[in-house]
């Protein structure tokens, strides 16, 4: 069945076509999913690994880390993201990455960028930009790629873009996700993606350590303001008493999202030396204004953004004190 999508408003057209140029006339290809990769980064990067691969276009996916989400290794050449960078390649795809730091690592600025993005604090930072915050995934972006240029979308690559636009939606609950981004999952079932065996594959596959620490974690609970801003951390010990990865406890703040009178909630955890924070927030309260004081980003109800230190109490007071300079 072939249907006609509108195509993001934000985005010039343009801008499609010069990607896709810009793609044929390399002769080799490195797409970059950003430190730390969630699946939409993933997603995205595979979708367009499966598309390259099936018309011979080499390539790589790099991560700057080996340490990748293994929830995500049933889409279709997972195990190819390497993160090593390969001696030469002439285009960099950025998948992702809110801000250019985010690649992990500096390139060389004579090669040219595609940047594909729904990021507030996106700059435009590529050759070309693909980027639009109202969007509900940088998945919906490279979607519309497809479409635009006419592109065969395979199993492969439809269960890819589905991954990256469902977890982005936390399972399409956020405001973000329309009636557009329906019809556009709808076209990728139409083209093999399961959204049952997707949903089996990333909700029913936790390991042990994760019900380990997050009662530790749930237990560092935290109330302000009446109880609408909530506070979490996962202290270091935690992790080596549980054997838990820090991706393990990620559901908890989504958790204290759940209670009916928070407003705002954020997580601090230790992640590669400094402290990492996550925050969210419920109607028109903007969290990414609240991690671009501390050159972090994202969107309006999710951001995130890092702090120096490993000390997560310090961290935790540090930026409860800017959010009641927001939240008043």
């Amino acid at each position: 069945m072939k249907k006609d999508f509108i195509i993001s408003n934000k985005v010039d057209m343009a801008e499609h076509t010069k990607a896709l140029a810009l793609i044929e006339k390399s002769r080799y290809i490195l797409i970059v999913t950003h430190v730390n990769p969630d699946p939409d980064s993933i997603g995205s990067a595979l979708a367009l690994s499966n598309l390259f691969h099936e018309n011979k276009i080499k390539h790589k996916v790099f991560n700057i880390s080996a340490d990748l989400p293994q929830n995500l290794d049933f889409i279709s050449r997972f195990d190819k993201i390497t993160d090593q960078l390969p001696a030469f390649y002439d285009l960099i795809i950025s998948v992702d990455c809110g801000t250019f730091k985010r690649l992990g690592f500096t390139p060389d600025p004579s090669i040219p960028i595609i940047n594909f993005d729904h990021h507030k604090s996106n700059n435009h930072f590529g050759t070309v930009n693909i980027v639009d915050p109202m969007k509900s995934s940088t998945a919906e972006l490279v979607f519309e790629f497809f479409k635009h240029n006419g592109l065969y979308i395979t199993k492969d690559s439809a269960t890819a873009l589905y991954v990256g636009i469902y977890d982005d939606t936390l399972a399409f609950s956020l405001g973000r996700c329309d009636e557009l981004t329906f019809e556009k999952t709808n076209f990728l079932v139409e083209c093999g993606a399961s959204p049952s065996d997707i949903a089996n594959k990333l909700l029913r596959r936790d390991s042990l350590a994760k019900y380990r620490i997050i009662p530790k974690v749930l237990n560092s609970l935290e109330l302000f303001k009446e109880g609408e801003v909530a506070s979490i951390i996962a202290k270091e010990e935690w992790f080596k008493q549980t054997g838990a990865h820090n991706r393990d406890c990620e559901d908890a703040l989504d958790m204290i999202m759940s209670i009916a009178i928070v407003k705002i909630a954020f997580f601090v955890r230790v992640v590669n030396g400094v402290s990492r924070v996550s925050l969210r927030s419920k109607g028109k309260i903007d969290v990414a204004k609240i991690a671009g004081e501390f050159d972090g980003g994202g969107h309006y109800n999710a951001a995130g953004c890092t702090l120096d230190m490993i000390d997560v109490e310090k961290a935790k007071e540090i930026v409860l004190k800017e959010i009641f300079e927001v939240y008043k």
